[in-house]
């Protein structure tokens, strides 16, 4: 296996990689034998015909493009390690010479590491956030936990009001005609949660259990079915059901019973420490991600489309598996959205660009900082993923390869990076 290599403009670059003759007769003999047990000749048993017989039949080249999809993989696999590029992207690759008896060549443009001249990057001005917790705050965290501690009561001597629970039957129609989904029966409606159409909740208040209602209301215009996107609608309603929600008093016993604390201003006291770190965890998230966004305007690099696009495919793959997760695929998710590959390339688009120049500045950070990770940090990061995971350190070190601690060692050193820059940063 030789290679060459061109560099290009825009940091790309195209590999010219060449497999021997032999190596592409093995690849040929092996499609074949593969292959074989699916091919009919005459006057043959089924997988017994000869390969010269077969390639005269349906041509010399009927097994060049399995063979080419099956050395191409090694092959470049090999090339890499011959080649001192750092490369940032899939292959495109193309099949420039493929015959029986020569060496079988073909070539990958792939995206190279781009050089990152960094600018400023200490002492960059942020925006300074606010981490005091105010009366309200707390107030409306005691509330949250009141709602989660509520009850419901029957109610049937009055209309219904706002902020009431209902089970509600509905038929709806446009022009005298139903439409799919504009039916249920006993479907239980928040008043005011604005769950349905502008407009629909608000006519029910007033309207005493049994009571028949004609509700009608206007689809919005980029209503999501399009059929229905402007048009008036009309809603035949009967509520079966009112129900409100009560709410537990904030004081002492209610304390005492959603905590560990004896009365609502020690609980309250807990409730404003833990805002106090949360918001100042998120401060400082805000303030790094200001501060890396400075120092990314003030580098200077050149991002190859192609690298964009792995990073891209990468995000889309992740995505895919989060859904499988769920039991959903791709192209379930697909149909129900209305979305598309392309839509979702497009729409990821500027956050893989902005990843890719985020961690290419941080890296060139830590390289110009002389930050390096010491193998007794990458330990202390393993003991807190054992904690976390639940298991034995050894037993996890046994699991992490060497090429897991050199990337560990990477992320760790980029966030070291970007420390450093957020505690550089100024705060206006």
């Amino acid at each position: 296996m030789s290679l060459q290599v061109e560099k290009l403009e825009k940091n790309m670059a195209k590999l010219t990689i060449e497999a021997s003759a032999e190596d592409f007769e093995k690849a040929i003999q092996k499609v074949y034998l593969k292959a074989r047990g699916r091919i009919n000749i005459p006057g043959f048993r089924k997988g017994k015909a000869p390969r010269k017989l077969i390639e005269k039949m349906y041509g010399t080249g009927v097994f060049y493009e399995d063979a080419a999809n099956d050395l191409i993989p090694t092959a470049y696999a090999e090339a890499l390690k011959d080649c001192d590029l750092e490369i940032v992207s899939r292959p495109e690759i193309n099949v420039t010479q493929i015959e029986s008896g020569k060496p079988f060549i073909f070539t990958a443009e792939v995206a190279v590491k781009p050089e990152v001249t960094l600018g400023e990057y200490k002492g960059v001005e942020v925006e300074k956030s606010d981490v005091e917790v105010t009366d309200e705050d707390i107030n409306k965290e005691v509330d949250k936990e009141r709602e989660n501690n509520s009850r419901t009561i029957d109610v049937d001597d009055r209309a219904v009001e706002s902020g009431d629970i209902i089970k509600l039957d509905f038929d709806g129609s446009v022009d005298g005609v139903p439409f799919a989904g504009g039916k249920a029966e006993n479907y239980t409606l928040t008043i005011g949660s604005g769950s349905f159409i502008p407009g629909f909740e608000d006519q029910l208040i007033g309207t005493k259990i049994g009571e028949d209602k004609d509700v009608t209301v206007t689809f919005p215009e980029d209503y999501h079915e399009k059929s229905l996107a402007g048009k008036e609608a009309v809603f035949k309603c009967k509520v079966n059901a009112i129900t409100v929600k009560e709410l537990p008093d904030a004081d002492d016993e209610f304390a005492s019973e959603v905590s560990e604390f004896e009365t609502l201003a020690e609980y309250k006291e807990d409730i404003k420490k833990k805002l106090t770190e949360k918001k100042e965890k998120e401060a400082r998230a805000k303030k790094e991600a200001q501060a890396v966004e400075k120092a990314v305007e003030n580098a200077t690099m050149e991002i190859p489309d192609a690298m964009i696009d792995t990073q891209v495919q990468s995000m889309m793959e992740d995505f895919a598996r989060r859904m499988q997760s769920q039991g959903l695929s791709l192209e379930q998710y697909f149909q129900f959205t209305g979305m598309d590959a392309k839509k979702m390339h497009d729409q990821m688009k500027p956050e893989a660009l902005k990843r890719i120049q985020n961690s290419l500045v941080l890296e060139a950070v830590a390289k110009a900082e002389n930050i390096e990770i010491s193998d007794e940090k990458v330990d202390e990061e393993i003991a807190k993923m054992a904690e976390a995971y639940k298991m034995e350190v050894e037993k996890l070190k046994g699991i992490i390869g060497d090429s897991e601690r050199d990337q560990m060692k990477k992320d760790l050193a980029v966030q070291a990076a970007a420390d450093l820059i957020a505690d550089a940063a100024k705060e206006a």
